[in-house]
């Protein structure tokens, strides 16, 4: 049987008015199937679909040093 592929989510703040630079960046990373601009408590929100695990440390650290982050706080879906 397959394995589903795990989900993760990051939901980062950014320096006012880099949202949407910072999506725009987010997107060209593999495993990222969406990246959204929000309201609310964080400005950007990044979905990752990953088949591997052992690449989500690269996947997440990548996207933290696209220019404007301030904050990421990553989610594992269970």
């Amino acid at each position: 049987m397959k394995e589903k592929p795990s989900i993760v989510y990051m939901l980062i703040n950014t320096q006012a008015g880099k949202e949407r630079e910072v999506v725009k960046e987010a997107k060209k990373f593999p495993g990222v199937t969406e990246a959204k601009v929000v309201y609310g408590e964080y400005d950007v929100i990044v979905r990752i679909e990953l088949n591997d695990f052992s690449i989500l440390s690269e996947t997440v650290t990548l996207i933290r040093r696209i220019p404007g982050i301030i904050k990421t706080a990553t989610l594992i879906s269970a």
